[in-house]
């Protein structure tokens, strides 16, 4: 827990208390439909106190992305460090499945993508560029699988990444439409049983 001081003030608040309320509010609504009020309402705090401690609504969102890569994201690392392509594969399926069958109402950068309007073309270019950094670990990755031998036909890096995002975006659509994770954990399996190599 850290308490920020303002000219030997301690603030009033706890700062990472209101930036997980922040979150929240922001995976809820979106980034455009969070207001400063729907905001500084849940986090307890006044819109100066926001101002103070995380700066304007977009580097508030962005505060709080961080946060949920920390939290959610972290077993996408976690999966790069697997010892075959196909140990990381599992790896992102079963995160990815874990992921959006929490509490958690689904991909924060989607979200936030989705529901941003002209105003928001900042936002939506940040995340963009936080996602393709994140895919370019993952084809780099599959990269060093090829090199190693860890598939049995020939596959391009680009492609099998992409395969892997189809998969993923299609387990999310139907874990919104309500498929139970035991069936999303089925599809996680029959790509595993697909897999081109070990």
């Amino acid at each position: 827990m850290e308490k920020l001081a303002t000219r030997g003030r301690p603030r009033e608040f706890d700062t990472d208390e209101a930036l997980a309320a922040a979150l929240r509010v922001f995976w809820s609504k979106g980034y455009d439909a969070a207001s400063l009020t729907d905001l500084t309402e849940a986090m307890g705090i006044t819109r100066p106190s926001l101002y103070a401690a995380f700066g304007n609504k977009e580097a508030l969102f962005k505060q709080a992305l961080d946060l949920y890569e920390a939290e959610k994201m972290a077993y996408v690392h976690a999966a790069l460090e697997a010892p075959t392509a196909r140990a990381v594969a599992e790896r992102l399926l079963r995160g990815n499945i874990a992921n959006i069958t929490s509490d958690c109402p689904g991909c924060l950068g989607v979200i936030a993508t989705m529901t941003c309007n002209g105003d928001g073309a900042g936002i939506r270019d940040h995340i963009q560029c936080r996602a393709e950094s994140s895919r370019q670990a993952i084809v780099a990755r599959m990269q060093r699988g090829i090199d190693e031998g860890d598939f049995t036909v020939p596959i391009e890096a680009e492609a099998i990444t992409r395969y892997l995002s189809a998969v993923f975006q299609g387990i999310a659509m139907q874990a919104s439409q309500g498929v139970p994770r035991e069936d999303l954990e089925k599809v996680a399996d029959a790509t595993l049983a697909l897999w081109p190599g070990r």
